[in-house]
C-alpha cells in the first residue's frame, strides 16, 4: 500500500473500481460494433433489394407473361419472328437448326450468338449447325416443343421457364449446349448459382432443314 501511495496510485478500493470499469470498455465496444455491423448489413440488404435491375423480378419466383407472345399449355411462351414454309418436323426426323441463347432473367447475358456480330470470345463462324432427332429426348423440353410447331425457314423466339429448361441446372445433360467457353461459363453461372438469380432463358431458333427418316 505504501509503494502504491508513493507511486501516486489510488487506494485499493478505488483502484479495483477503476479496473472493473476498464474491463467493461472492451465489452461495451464489442457490443456497439456488433450492433453497428447488424445495422449496416440490414441497410445494405435493403439497398440491394431496391436495386432497379432487380425490382419487380421476384427472382424468377413469379412467372412473367409477355402480351405479344403465345403461351402453350406447358408454360412455354413463343413468338414467330418469321414464319417458315412447308410441313413441320415429325417424330424421328432429324432437324438442322441455328440458335442464339440469352439469360433473359439475369441481365440478358449471351451464351450463344451465331447470328450476332462475330468477334472476341464468341468467334465461331465455322461451327456446324445444331442437329437432333425429334422426339428422342436429346434437347430440353422447350426446344423440342418449339421445333415441333415450326416449318423450314421459320425463326421462333421462345421464353423458357426453368422447369422447361436444363434438367438439374446442367447444360451437359440435354442440348443445346453453348459452343464457346465464354457461353458455357455465362450459362453455367446462372444455372448453378444458388442465390437470387432468375433462371428464365430466351432462345431464337431458326429451322434450316428437315432430314426425313431413311
Amino acid at each position: 500500500m505504501v509503494v502504491l501511495a508513493k507511486l501516486g496510485a489510488p487506494s485499493m478500493p478505488g483502484f479495483m473500481m477503476d479496473r472493473r470499469r476498464l474491463m467493461l470498455i472492451p465489452s461495451i465496444t464489442i457490443g456497439i460494433t456488433s450492433c453497428q455491423y447488424t445495422f449496416e448489413k440490414a441497410v445494405a440488404k435493403a439497398e440491394f433489394a431496391d436495386m432497379p435491375a432487380l425490382r419487380g423480378k421476384d427472382y424468377g419466383k413469379t412467372k412473367m407473361r409477355y402480351p405479344d407472345y403465345t403461351e402453350t399449355e406447358s408454360g412455354l411462351q413463343y413468338k414467330d419472328l418469321r414464319v417458315g414454309d412447308g410441313p413441320s418436323p415429325k417424330k424421328g426426323e432429324i432437324v438442322v437448326v441455328d440458335w442464339d441463347g440469352y439469360t433473359i432473367g439475369y441481365y440478358g447475358r449471351i451464351f450463344e450468338a451465331r447470328n450476332k456480330t462475330k468477334g472476341g470470345s464468341f468467334e465461331g463462324g465455322d461451327k456446324d449447325f445444331f442437329k437432333f432427332k425429334v422426339g428422342s429426348g436429346q434437347v430440353i423440353p422447350a426446344f423440342e416443343e418449339a421445333i415441333s410447331g415450326m416449318a423450314p425457314g421459320g425463326v421462333r423466339r421462345i421464353i423458357v421457364p426453368p422447369d422447361l429448361g436444363y434438367p438439374d441446372n446442367d447444360y451437359n445433360k440435354l442440348g443445346p449446349k453453348p459452343t464457346t467457353f465464354s457461353g458455357q461459363r455465362a450459362l453455367d453461372f446462372v444455372l448453378r448459382n444458388q442465390g437470387l438469380i432468375d433462371k428464365t432463358l430466351l432462345f431464337d431458333i431458326e429451322l434450316l432443314k428437315i432430314i426425313p427418316n431413311q
